[in-house]
């Protein structure tokens, strides 16, 4: 990453692009980096929150561009980039933060549900790393780093639609890491738990309530706590970032805790299921 003279800070004139950064995790570790230096492009799908927050941004300092686009429209997301980087540099810093989620009982969920998660997910991060995968490699540096989820390591009640998408963020960048380390590019996966975020208020309007008994004894992270962990992250270079001390022992150890975890939550669920909750339709 470029340095500013006399800075001694690798963030310091580094060009971040942060897919998502009009809000939640995208936006605070868009001001994180900014603290540190960094010149910033933000993507998102919603042009007047992503002013904002580029004029918010901007009014503490910060050096940034915006740009509108839906990160699952592949052509609307390359061009947004190309300007970008046209103006602005080769992209030193990828984060891909844009994404939805939607919960919900698996015989319930339309099919347009797991359709974009997919889209939006895993397309949306698979879009942004091709763009910017190129000139990093032809430099021999940079960082892509993509959001997945506490729910892309182990699959959780109630995201069928949500999960696998995660997983196959964390799928893609097991895979990207091994093939840009020989090229000297960094390449980093994020799986928070819930975030404080307004992705998280929106989420929570359709858990089911097993869902609910299952997340909801733990709480919730700030944006800026998965911030510093993204940035502490890039700088140290590692591949999987899980904030928080739960999802870093999930991230550690899943598979010796995976079973353990998996019958506390089928008791909870019978719980809420003995309480009255009604189970889930057998059909349509």
């Amino acid at each position: 990453m470029p340095e500013r003279a006399g800075s001694g800070d690798p963030f310091a004139g580094a060009h971040a692009v942060i897919t998502g950064g009009s809000s939640g995790i995208g936006l605070a570790t868009a001001a994180r980096l900014a603290a540190r230096g960094a010149r910033l492009s933000l993507l998102a799908r919603g042009s007047e929150r992503l002013e904002r927050a580029g004029n918010d941004l901007a009014a503490a300092g910060a050096d940034v561009a915006v740009r509108s686009a839906d990160v699952a429209d592949h052509t609307a997301l390359d061009a947004a980039l190309a300007e970008l980087v046209a103006d602005r540099g080769p992209c030193d810093i990828l984060v891909t933060s844009a994404g939805v989620a939607r919960p919900g009982h698996f015989l319930e969920l339309d099919d347009s549900v797991f359709r974009e998660m997919i889209e939006v997910d895993y397309f949306g991060t698979l879009y942004a790393c091709r763009a910017v995968a190129p000139s990093m490699v032809e430099r021999g540096s940079g960082s892509m780093v993509a959001i997945s989820s506490a729910a892309g390591l182990l699959g959780i009640y109630g995201y069928t639609a949500y999960s696998p998408a995660k997983f196959a963020v964390r799928g893609l960048m097991e895979s990207l890491r091994a093939e840009m380390a020989p090229a000297g590019v960094h390449v980093a996966c994020v799986c928070p738990p819930d975030v404080d975020t307004p992705q998280l208020a929106d989420e929570n309007r359709f858990k089911p309530a097993e869902t609910k008994a299952v997340a909801g004894t733990v709480k919730p992270l700030s944006a800026l706590q998965v911030a510093d962990a993204i940035v502490g992250g890039i700088e140290r270079r590692r591949f999987l970032i899980c904030p928080g001390v739960s999802t870093w022992a999930l991230g550690r150890f899943g598979s010796v805790l995976a079973p353990a975890l998996q019958s506390g939550f089928d008791r909870k669920v019978a719980k809420v299921r003995k309480k009255g909750a009604a189970p889930p339709p057998v059909g349509q």
